[in-house]
């Protein structure tokens, strides 16, 4: 037995740069035990994390098994199945089918994967409860910002009556730099991209439906709604001008693209300059509006990979810490 506790044993589904930052950030935890690792391309039993990583950077397969990533998710031996293939949100695939298989083979499950809970919140939260396992989705909202469980366990005395804020890095990148040099959209587009602050095909982000992804995600869980993508009225960034943000600016405003879970809905709004949300670069903010606590605003890194994987990590803590009883640890 280790010191503390029996090790907990997990599988990483989808193997990109956010399984990457998982295998990363866990390799050297003494309680967590990685017991095969998926990708498209292969399954790798067992494996030797610094191996596999070294593998996927030079683009060699990783597996030494033929099984397929289901097969990991019903046969091999884990208590956690840490989901992070590339969101989907027309129909959730092939995430919402891992979970599901997961959660039925009595798997907890940590995702950052925000396709299948856009798709499919509720189904999933119940299919948890039926099978007594934990299903945990920090990474999907935030980020590093931790959002999810600071409403669920450091809020539980206060009422949330809202939470508005900025929720994607990508389109906050692109309006910071507008507003700062005066330059175009297009120009500053091209700028993110060549950066990797944007997606060779950025609509998801622009169009503000990776923020609406967010939104539904939070307004089920914290306002336990039932709502779908389609229930968010959505505009994007890629109307604004130069112009526009420059007279935000004369009047002392930045032009965020704001998503408001209350009220469904995601658009660009003006936010007086020194407001918590006029948050720059690739940041993420959200304020969290309480009865008793008032209002409590939280800033960090929305996406990347280490970050990401940092509030995985938060969430296989938290579940090992559940199973095992424990109160307090540190890695």
């Amino acid at each position: 037995m280790h010191k503390y506790g029996k090790r907990v044993k997990i599988s990483i589904i989808g193997f990109g740069a956010v399984g990457q930052g998982v295998a990363a950030v866990v390799k050297d935890i003494p309680f967590i035990e990685v017991t095969a690792i998926a990708d498209s391309k292969g399954v790798a039993i067992t494996p030797d994390i610094e191996e596999v990583l070294n593998r996927k950077r030079v683009g060699l397969p990783i597996s030494n098994s033929n099984l397929s990533a289901i097969d990991v998710i019903m046969k091999v031996d884990h208590d956690i199945t840490v989901e992070v293939t590339p969101t989907n949100i027309i129909d959730g695939e092939p995430g919402l089918m891992h979970i599901r298989e997961a959660l039925k083979h009595g798997r907890n499950v940590v995702t950052s994967n925000k396709g299948p809970l856009v798709k499919r919140f509720n189904e999933l939260m119940q299919l948890a409860s039926n099978y007594k396992v934990m299903l945990r989705y920090e990474a999907t909202v935030g980020g590093a910002m931790p959002m999810i469980n600071l409403v669920q366990e450091a809020l539980t005395g206060s009422k949330v009556r809202n939470i508005v804020g900025v929720f994607n890095g990508t389109c906050n990148y692109i309006l910071t730099r507008m507003t700062e040099e005066g330059l175009d959209y297009n120009h500053v587009l091209s700028e993110a991209q060549d950066m990797g602050i944007a997606e060779a095909d950025p609509t998801y982000d622009v169009m503000g439906i990776d923020t609406a992804s967010k939104v539904v995600i939070l307004a089920n869980s914290v306002f336990k709604q039932n709502v779908t993508l389609d229930d968010v009225d959505i505009t994007g960034i890629v109307k604004i001008t130069a112009d526009a943000l420059r007279l935000a600016k004369e009047r002392s405003y930045s032009v965020k693209l704001i998503g408001d879970v209350k009220g469904l809905k995601v658009s660009p709004m003006m936010v007086p300059a020194g407001h918590p949300l006029s948050v720059g670069g690739t940041l993420n903010a959200a304020s969290i509006m309480t009865d008793n606590a008032g209002e409590i605003t939280v800033t960090g890194k929305g996406a990347g990979s280490i970050e990401t994987a940092s509030a995985i990590l938060g969430d296989i803590i938290s579940i090992y810490k559940e199973l095992e009883g424990v109160d307090d640890l540190h890695c």
